[in-house]
């Protein structure tokens, strides 16, 4: 450990005069003016990046720390003089700590791209279903993760493959894809002041909106729905200034942010009937995860089955008849910024994006799916709520149904998992499991 009571200069003599190298023999093997060196030593002047770099190396001293301390002199160098040089670093080291809680990647206590509550959520199986479709395919370079949800499985699979292709019918998530996936360059400094300045707004002087008039009081308390509603009219009203993957890191951080001040269960089906707890919202952005393999659709899953191809395509469609659509219809409004005209007590707006797969036209939607994908190989998902007390919980597709269909395009092997499931009150049996099958299709 370094003695932070030193410059850099009286560090690098230290070190040099430790291992008896002359300053003349470090000269020569460094290529450093024997002058500079002299003064560095002497303090007389700072090195730069790169001269630290080469000593670092011919030191084979660890280059980290002594860049760390070259930084902390710099900044002593540049307010000692100043008349409030310590007040300024005092705030400099306050304003460090508040946008690290708005980055995640600085801070990882929050908004990973698992942290969002989601039915259907497959992180805690993740890495149970990727173990198994690397046990049982070869020669895989292309992922399709068609029914992609909250992504957690395309986001392994970007771990191990060249090329994932993401899809999902919902504006909200495919949004949320482009924040965390997009490989396109972004300013932080521009988007850390956004933040800070949607985080210093006071409800109190806020005017109704569209998002409090219709959501206030109900799914969100009734000041937060004013923030949050003036939150996304300036987003749009920014939108010219930001590139794509900004705009989306905004709005996907706004998503996940609400997520944890909604007064629900998870999704916005209904609203807890109780009074709202007083709660802060603070807008925290989410930590992206740029990957340059990939491909972001936004597409009914039967049509996309069509156009593309690849390796193996990971399929985990809707079995019950619950929409997501309709569950998620906030986030849906939210993203469009559309303003449709809202009906029922939980403000929804008209039917769109209705998925075949929560209907009795799901067995032959499925089939007409994996016919049609162009891939070596399915893996498909699959839970046993088929059992359930719950007519919105229980399958379209019973288990039986899908291996036949799947036996019918390939050679298809079946493994199981407990899992725990999904619950809105009605659902009560033991025996929930997971499934996976892994299908290698005929030529």
């Amino acid at each position: 450990m370094l003695d932070i009571a030193v410059s850099i200069g009286e560090i690098l003599k230290d070190i040099r005069e430790n291992q008896k190298i002359s300053l003349q023999q470090v000269s020569q093997k460094t290529n450093i003016n024997f002058t500079l060196l002299s003064r560095i030593e002497t303090g007389k002047r700072l090195p730069t990046k790169e001269q630290i770099e080469k000593l670092a190396n011919f030191y084979q001293y660890d280059k980290t720390e002594l860049l760390k301390l070259l930084l902390s002199d710099k900044i002593i160098y540049e307010i000692q003089n100043e008349e409030f040089g310590y007040e300024a670093l005092k705030i400099a080291e306050k304003k460090i700590i508040y946008r690290n809680s708005l980055f995640p990647e600085l801070d990882t206590g929050a908004f990973k791209l698992e942290s969002r509550r989601y039915i259907g959520n497959k992180a805690k199986l993740t890495d149970w279903i990727m173990r198994i479709i690397e046990n049982e395919t070869k020669n895989i370079h292309s992922f399709i993760d068609i029914f992609s949800g909250t992504a957690s499985i395309a986001k392994q699979a970007m771990k191990k493959y060249e090329k994932v292709i993401i899809n999902d019918i919902l504006h909200s998530n495919n949004i949320i894809y482009k924040a965390f996936f997009k490989p396109e360059k972004w300013n932080k400094e521009k988007i850390f002041d956004i933040v800070q300045y949607f985080n210093a707004l006071n409800s109190n002087e806020l005017n109704e909106n569209y998002f409090s008039l219709n959501f206030g009081g109900k799914f969100f308390d009734y000041n937060i729905a004013k923030k949050i509603g003036y939150i996304r009219e300036e987003i749009e009203r920014l939108k010219p200034e930001l590139n794509e993957k900004e705009y989306s890191i905004l709005l996907a951080s706004m998503i996940y942010s609400m997520d944890k001040v909604a007064n629900t269960v998870g999704h916005f089906d209904a609203y807890i009937k109780k009074p709202i707890r007083k709660t802060h919202f603070k807008l925290q952005l989410i930590k992206t995860y740029d990957f340059n393999g990939v491909e972001i659709y936004r597409e009914d899953a039967n049509k996309l089955a069509r156009k593309i191809s690849g390796d193996i395509a990971y399929i985990d469609p809707p079995y019950n008849s619950r929409q997501y659509s309709r569950f998620y219809h906030i986030y849906e409004t939210f993203v469009k910024w559309d303003k449709p005209e809202l009906f029922g007590v939980a403000r929804k707006p008209k039917p769109e994006n209705m998925s075949k797969y929560c209907t009795v036209k799901a067995k032959d939607t499925f089939r007409d799916l994996v016919e049609n994908l162009n891939v070596k190989y399915l893996a498909v998902s699959y839970n046993n709520t088929y059992k359930s007390k719950s007519k919105s919980s229980e399958n379209k597709i019973k288990l039986d149904e899908i291996l036949n269909i799947l036996n019918a395009v390939g050679k298809t092997k079946v493994f199981e998992q407990k899992h725990k499931y999904f619950n809105t009150g009605k659902t009560d049996f033991s025996d929930h499991k997971e499934f996976l099958f892994i299908t290698e299709k005929y030529d």
